[in-house]
């Protein structure tokens, strides 16, 4: 018993995830992939909260009585929930997702990414199961705990467990690298939420509305895909480089080091914080009109979505449906761009420099954002499309740069744990750019400002929090030499030192002595190697198609769904 726990463990553990000679590293970007794909479907969560409003009406909501009481509504099975309760669960993922970030950052680092995919694996899916069981019973009060809270946990740990493995991978290419895995939470809910439309229609009866059978059932498949993911994850040999590549030098570029900040050094430092201050900032402009994309584009623009010469209120409830189809396809347009600019702006980055990115995001962005109002004015539809298309392109390319820019500063030896901290601006992100879009809103109209003008002021303050953005960026510089850990104190966290890696190099090849005493054995063990190889690498190649087609293929077709409803909107 004891030799089979122990032999369960040393499999999960960080030292069995290292990579042997000849890994293709391009293995792991796949396995990244098909984490955040399954995560990143908290973004497409609202799908489900209007059949959810009627679960027990069906057809109808059955509303409860005005007098009952919250604790009352939480555990009632009699009527039916509000869109207002069930939006909590999307608020508890964000929340947990930047906590339990930061908490199991560190961690992360020591115990491996395998270990940290499948316990992201088993929260996420878990608490879709625990979501099920709480519509089954109608209770949403397990929607919460299971999917908000505990898969608000699973979010974390999935988010944060390739960057740190992907930064070490390619030190090469550092932004291309996160920018294809956090591509990957982005576009999740392009394949999860029709994917989930298609299974409520599949599983609905006159009885139920399909709801608990689909979470289910996506429970399912999305295990599948986490675990093989985490099951793809390896974790480069000390000391490994990509061939042919040497580390910048510290005079050829001082903003990327090549010596390590500790966690709890790291996270004291002005680069942290302004760092944290660029992503808070960057992120609030963005999420606060994704929040709100669709009613904006029709309370903007009314009636001129479908040629007519009326504002929004002027509108009936048929053409009312009809300018929903068209801001419909809008949302879907800024998810792209969402998708799109991860991996666009965070390669660039890589030739652009972090420092440059970022302030490309800040001076375009406030430029977007101060004549997105002139657009609106000029009934310019297009132009004000493509507005906040670069805005949104802006905002996803945020996310998928800064961990390169914290390896970049503090080194990668620490960088999942320090990346896990600095997402509580994400957190933080989440409420304030949303309160400042809707309250804002909200104010102007209770005072009599046409439903056309009242993003206006939004807007020009959304341009603001970016020309602060721009300040911190510019504001960070190199890490004092003082607060670097030396060689000695890395090697001793990494539990070797260069004598112990050399001893692996040995034991590797030790029966290399046995081939060199005669020149004729030599010769035949080379080519008895490269025979092996040759069939190492082409099973390899077949090995990295696989992995890369079940990941692209789905991506594929929830591209394509989302460019069928983008299609409404030039129509």
């Amino acid at each position: 018993m004891s030799s089979a726990a122990s032999t369960s463990q040393s499999f999960f553990s960080r030292e069995r995830s290292v990579a042997e000679h000849g890994f293709n590293r391009w293995l792991v970007p796949p396995a990244a992939l098909a984490i955040h794909l399954c995560i990143g479907m908290a973004y497409g969560f609202s799908v489900f909260w209007l059949p959810l409003s009627r679960a027990v009406g069906v057809s109808e909501p059955k509303a409860c009585p005005a007098e009952m009481s919250f604790f009352d509504s939480v555990v009632t099975t009699s009527c039916d929930w509000k869109i207002s309760m069930l939006g909590w669960t999307f608020t508890l993922f964000f929340v947990f997702l930047g906590s339990s970030a930061a908490v199991f950052g560190h961690w992360l680092e020591t115990a491996g990414p395998r270990k940290a995919g499948l316990a992201a694996a088993a929260c996420w899916c878990g608490g879709l199961l625990i979501s099920a069981a709480g519509v089954y019973l109608h209770q949403i009060w397990m929607l919460w705990l299971g999917s908000g809270v505990i898969g608000g946990i699973g979010l974390g740990l999935g988010y944060i467990s390739p960057v740190s493995t992907l930064i070490k991978w390619f030190p090469d290419r550092r932004g291309m690298a996160t920018g294809m895995a956090i591509m990957g939470f982005g576009g999740g809910a392009m394949i999860g939420a029709p994917l989930a439309d298609k299974l409520m229609s599949y599983f609905a009866t006159p009885t139920s509305v399909g709801v608990w059978q689909t979470f289910v059932a996506m429970a399912a498949i999305y295990f599948v895909f986490m675990v093989g993911g985490a099951l793809g994850y390896r974790v480069p040999r000390d000391g490994w480089t990509p061939e042919g590549w040497t580390p910048p030098t510290a005079a050829a570029n001082k903003m990327v080091t090549s010596r390590h900040v500790h966690l709890d050094v790291a996270w004291k430092t002005p680069q942290f914080w302004l760092l944290w201050a660029v992503l808070t900032l960057n992120v609030s402009a963005g999420i606060g009109v994704i929040g709100m994309a669709s009613p904006m584009l029709q309370e903007v623009f009314g009636g001129h979505l479908i040629g007519l010469d009326i504002g929004f209120s002027d509108l009936s409830p048929d053409q009312k449906k009809k300018i929903a189809a068209i801001a419909a396809g809008f949302t879907g347009l800024l998810s792209l761009c969402n998708i799109g600019g991860r991996f666009f702006w965070a390669t660039g980055s890589d030739k652009l420099g972090r420092k440059t990115t970022y302030a490309i995001f800040f001076v375009l962005g406030f430029f977007l954002y101060a004549a997105a109002p002139w657009a609106a004015t000029q009934g310019n539809v297009i132009l004000f499309v493509l507005f906040f298309c670069i805005i949104l392109s802006m905002y996803g390319g945020g996310f998928a740069t800064i961990p390169a820019y914290l390896a970049d500063i503090f080194g990668t030896h620490h960088v999942g744990a320090i990346h896990g901290r600095l997402l509580t601006a994400w957190s933080t992100a989440g409420v304030l750019g949303p309160v400042l879009v809707n309250y804002i809103r909200d104010y102007q109209l209770d005072h009599g400002v046409a439903r056309d003008a009242v993003y206006n002021q939004t807007m020009y303050i959304l341009a603001g929090l970016l020309v602060l953005g721009l300040v911190c960026d510019l504001a960070v510089r190199p890490v004092a030499e003082r607060l670097f850990m030396t060689d000695d104190q890395v090697a001793a966290e990494k539990k070797t030192t260069v004598a112990a890696v050399a001893r692996e190099e040995a034991e590797a090849h030790a029966d290399f002595e046995d081939f060199v005493e005669e020149g004729a054995v030599a010769e035949a063990a080379a080519a008895e190697a490269r025979r092996v190889d040759a069939r190492r690498n082409g099973g390899a190649r077949a090995l990295l198609i696989l992995a890369w087609a079940a990941v692209g293929v789905p991506l594929a077709w929830g591209v394509s769904i989302t460019l069928q409803k983008t299609f409404v909107l030039f129509h």
